[in-house]
C-alpha cells in the first residue's frame, strides 16, 4: 500500500496542472477495477477537466479527495509566484519541465520574504515547479512531501475496493481557490440525489489533535457542518470501535467550503488522519492514524 503512496507522491499535480494525475488515476482505476466488489461507471472527460467521478451501486454517500498539490510558477526573472500556500524556506529541492527539459532547482527566499529559483539556466515564463519528492518510510509513519493529499486520493482507491453503494469524486484545484466541485455537486445532487459529503483530506497536528491517537473527525474549520448531522457521524464513529479523535479549529477550508456554499443542501463531514510540518517536503504521517481513517470511511460508507 506504501509503495502505491510513493507513486501518488512522485506525480506531478500542482493546483490547475493535475492532468497527469489524472491519467496515472484512471490507468490505475481500470487496471484494478475488476478486483473490486463492484464495478463503478467512471466518469471524466474534457467536459469535466481533470476530475475523476466513480458511481457504484445505489449511491447514498459521496467521498471527496482532491488531487492537485500547493506549489510554485516562474515569474519573470528568476522570481517564483506561490500555487496555494506552500511552506517556502531556503533550500528546499523543486522540480518541473519547460521547453528546454527537466528541471531539479533550489528554492530561495530573501528578507523581505520574496521568493526565486537557483538554476543554471533560465526557466521558461508560466512553468509550474513542485517539491522534489523524498519519500520516506518507516515502521510507524510516512513522510514526504503531498501526503497532502495523497493519503486521501489512496484512502479513497482503498475504500473502492470493497464499496458496493457510494460516489467517490477526485477533485482538483483544492489547495488554490476551489472552482471544481459545484459542477460535481449540482450533477451528483440532481442525478442521483447524493447529499451527503465525507471529505477525505489530511489535516494538521495541534495542541488538541495527536500523532498515533487515531483518524481526526473535523467538528469545525473555517466551515461549520450541520450539527444534527455531525452528531450521526461522530455517533457511528462510537459505534464502530475505531480508534478516532476530534477536532475543533477555526480556521483551514477544504472542498467542503464549496459544498457548503453551493445551492444544493450538502451534509458534509472532513474525516482525516492528522499530519505534521504541513505544505512542506516533510509532511509526516503515522501509519496507525492512516490506517484508522481506512477503516473509518468503509465503516460510514456501510451505515450512513
Amino acid at each position: 500500500m506504501y509503495d502505491m503512496l510513493k507513486q501518488l507522491c512522485e506525480v506531478f499535480a500542482p493546483s490547475g496542472d493535475e492532468s497527469r494525475m489524472t491519467r496515472f488515476l484512471v490507468d490505475y482505476i481500470n487496471a484494478n477495477k475488476a478486483n473490486w466488489s463492484v464495478q463503478p461507471e467512471i466518469i471524466h472527460g474534457e467536459e469535466w477537466h481533470d476530475n475523476i467521478i466513480l458511481v457504484f451501486g445505489k449511491p447514498r454517500t459521496a467521498i471527496f479527495a482532491h488531487i492537485d498539490s500547493i506549489g510554485f510558477t516562474v515569474r519573470y526573472e528568476n522570481q517564483l509566484v506561490p500555487i496555494g500556500g506552500p511552506d517556502a524556506q531556503s533550500g528546499y529541492m523543486l522540480k518541473g519541465e519547460d521547453s528546454l527539459g527537466d528541471i531539479v532547482c533550489r528554492l530561495e527566499m530573501n528578507k523581505e520574504g520574496n521568493l526565486f529559483y537557483h538554476f543554471g539556466r533560465p526557466i521558461d515564463r508560466g512553468t509550474n515547479l513542485v517539491f522534489d519528492c523524498n519519500f520516506r518510510e518507516t515502521d510507524e509513519y510516512v513522510q514526504s512531501c503531498y501526503l497532502d493529499n495523497r493519503l486521501g486520493v489512496l484512502n479513497a482507491l482503498k475504500v473502492a475496493e470493497t464499496l458496493k453503494d457510494g460516489i467517490i469524486v477526485f477533485s482538483t484545484r483544492e489547495e488554490h481557490a476551489g472552482g471544481a466541485v459545484p459542477q460535481i455537486a449540482r450533477f451528483i445532487y440532481e442525478k442521483y440525489g447524493v447529499r451527503q459529503a465525507l471529505i477525505s483530506d489530511i489535516t494538521w497536528v495541534t495542541d488538541g489533535v495527536h500523532h498515533g491517537k487515531g483518524v481526526v473527525v473535523s467538528m469545525r474549520d473555517r466551515g461549520l457542518p450541520r450539527r444534527t448531522w455531525l452528531n450521526k457521524i461522530i455517533k457511528l464513529a462510537n459505534e464502530s470501535g475505531i480508534a478516532y479523535q476530534l477536532e475543533v479549529e477555526g480556521s483551514g477550508s477544504s472542498d467542503a467550503r464549496e459544498l457548503q456554499s453551493s445551492p444544493y443542501p450538502f451534509d458534509w463531514c472532513f474525516i482525516g488522519a492528522p499530519e505534521d510540518h504541513v505544505h512542506s517536503p516533510d509532511e509526516k504521517v503515522f501509519k496507525f492514524d492512516f490506517e484508522s481513517m481506512i477503516r473509518m470511511y468503509s465503516f460510514l460508507m456501510k451505515n450512513l
